[in-house]
């Protein structure tokens, strides 16, 4: 009679927390045979790449599975729009997304959120429904690129003054944007006598920073710095700096690295490098997923830094960690 008591009472128990969970919109996930999708911007990006090897690893660790989602091209907002739709209707205990457009992924976030936790990661999205969000604070990012840009045209000039031209991957990326602020905040604030005279938006390619820089150049011969503001137009700009001969003479400070862009360094093309963590990005993004999807409390924001990188501490130990991860 006892027995038997005793186990209606456990299993009203039981039935109680799994109605409070779903009034909730989804229910506590156990790591055993849990599944994350990660869904990043860009999969044949090296930057997200290493997201990818850092949420991979978590997964190890963490005892769960990791799908690894995308589009090939960060221009590809209905793609990403429906890598998620597709992941949410695959069950996982939560979905972790670098959102590439601020407005377009804002309601399908919102809808997503409903029935699986989203966690974000990299850039922001119009959208109050992320269980946490991970992220370097791209405002404070673009503020150290304005300070590196600045010493660069000092140490090529011996002066802290002359124009200088922003280039930005594509337009309404979050974390681009925030990028942009800091960066034409700083210059405002603390470089009087350095003049943005150009701002221009690419395409998403390589090859069309390349072009603008070119076109910058030609026109601009006063020109004394450029920021590239992400990876993609790192290589472009890059390159156009080292096609006109103007390392040591033309400041370039971009954002990410990659084996292109460190020898850029290297070789005095590109003046610093402004560096985030996307290992850990990654890595602790998977971390925090598992905690949500198991009711666990977890902070609303997490900063996973940024560090401006030049040739003087290129070799720093924790440096040289972020320049040359690991794709495990």
């Amino acid at each position: 009679m006892t027995i038997k008591h005793f186990g209606r009472r456990a299993l009203l128990q039981i039935s109680t927390i799994a109605l409070a969970a779903s009034l909730i919109g989804f229910a506590p996930a156990q790591a055993a045979d849990t599944t994350i999708a990660v869904i990043v911007k860009d999969t044949t990006s090296f930057f997200f790449q290493i997201v990818l090897a850092g949420a991979r690893q978590a997964g190890k660790d963490l005892g769960v599975t990791v799908s690894e989602l995308g589009t090939q091209s960060e221009a590809d907002v209905n793609g990403q729009i429906s890598v998620l739709e597709n992941a949410v209707s695959s069950g996982p205990a939560a979905i972790i997304i670098a959102p590439v457009d601020f407005k377009a992924l804002g309601a399908p976030i919102d809808a997503a959120a409903k029935t699986v936790p989203v966690i974000g990661i990299d850039s922001s999205a119009d959208s109050k429904s992320f269980s946490s969000f991970l992220t370097t604070d791209n405002e404070a990012g673009g503020r150290i690129a304005a300070d590196g840009l600045a010493a660069a045209i000092m140490a090529n000039t011996g002066a802290m003054k002359g124009d200088v031209a922003l280039i930005t991957n594509l337009p309404n990326a979050g974390s681009l944007e925030a990028r942009k602020k800091g960066f034409v905040e700083q210059l405002a604030a603390k470089y009087p006598d350095l003049h943005l005279v150009a701002d221009k938006y690419a395409d998403g390619q390589a090859a069309t920073g390349l072009n603008i820089a070119t076109d910058l150049i030609t026109a601009n011969p006063n020109l004394a710095g450029i920021f590239a503001s992400n990876l993609i137009m790192a290589q472009g700009v890059g390159q156009a700096v080292a096609e006109n001969k103007l390392a040591g003479k033309l400041a370039l400070v971009t954002f990410d690295s990659d084996d292109k862009t460190v020898g850029f360094l290297q070789d005095g093309t590109i003046s610093a490098l402004v560096v985030q963590d996307p290992y850990r990005m990654g890595y602790d993004g998977v971390k925090t997923a598992l905690a949500v999807s198991k009711g666990e409390k977890v902070p609303a924001s997490i900063d996973t830094g940024a560090n401006l990188v030049t040739k003087a501490n290129m070799n720093d130990p924790a440096i040289d960690a972020l320049i040359h991860p690991k794709i495990n």
